[in-house]
């Protein structure tokens, strides 16, 4: 699988050890930044392109973290054809790509452990879309709405 990860400061290290934990996994992964802590740098930086590129390859999937998740979840889903999901459980994990065919994760680096979070990760990259047509009816709906301003 090819996964596209972007962070802030906050996510910094947390994503090196992501970024092997997947490699070791057998995907290939892309960093989209930042290389270097800057107490100050801002994640749309670094998390809209991640989006971007899950957006223009709809094979791959995406990571963004931050401290919380919150800003850099907004940020992705700011790209047209992303479907970013907060994740926090391995519930939500399951839930966002089997209802939602979410295609970026977020996650808060500082409110689970390492471990946690690469099971989180894990979860929902190894989940398929459940391909309902209820869900993809919602999500076509959202799309529409995405291109055309409509419902």
């Amino acid at each position: 699988m090819r996964i596209h990860i972007g962070s802030d400061h906050a996510g910094l290290e947390f994503k090196a050890i992501l970024i092997d934990h997947l490699r070791e996994s057998g995907h290939e992964v892309t960093d989209h930044g930042p290389s270097e802590y800057d107490a100050l740098d801002d994640y749309p930086v670094f998390c809209i392109p991640a989006a971007e590129a899950v957006a223009v390859d709809p094979e791959s999937l995406g990571i963004v973290l931050g401290g919380s998740g919150n800003g850099e979840q907004i940020a992705a889903n700011k790209v047209l054809g992303v479907r970013a999901a907060l994740v926090w459980s391995k519930e939500i994990a399951v839930l966002a790509r089997e209802h939602n065919n979410a295609n970026v994760i977020a996650i808060g680096g500082r409110m689970h452990t390492p471990e946690v979070c690469k099971e989180l990760i894990d979860t929902f990259i190894s989940t398929p879309f459940s391909h309902d047509e209820r869900h993809i009816r919602r999500i076509g709906l959202i799309s529409d709405y995405e291109h055309e301003g409509v419902i």
